[in-house]
């Protein structure tokens, strides 16, 4: 199985790509822990001036893993938020980078992958 998040640094621009083309690319735990990975390198990396987040294939991003969400009815309530917070953690990590992120969107792009795409104001200093 390849990994679901391709990542490659040239010039500045750290891509992370999607890359469950088959998933139109859902965000599942491996592709969550992938992309928290990758986050933090870009925060502590100088060598990183700017995130670019695409997805393979023909969309974009189609949220959160279905196969997932039903598995997590089987879950405790303790596990679910757990993995609710671990995603909407990813959101928030995206928005607080001091480096600007840009969604190089084709496609779809579906619930979570929506998310992706917003962005904080940035601050004056």
């Amino acid at each position: 199985m390849s990994p679901p998040l391709r990542v490659g640094l040239e010039e500045g621009v750290l891509t992370l790509t999607l890359d469950r083309p088959d998933k139109r690319n859902a965000l599942d735990t491996p592709t969550l822990d992938a992309l928290h990975a990758a986050l933090e390198r870009a925060d502590l990396d100088a060598g990183v001036r700017v995130v670019a987040i695409r997805g393979a294939g023909k969309d974009f991003c189609a949220g959160a893993d279905l196969d997932e969400l039903l598995a997590s009815a089987a879950h405790s309530t303790e596990q679910n938020e757990k993995a609710a917070l671990h995603m909407g953690g990813l959101f928030v990590r995206i928005r607080e980078l001091p480096k600007p992120v840009v969604a190089v969107v084709h496609g779809r792009a579906l619930a979570g992958g929506a998310v992706l795409l917003i962005r904080r104001e940035s601050r004056s200093a």
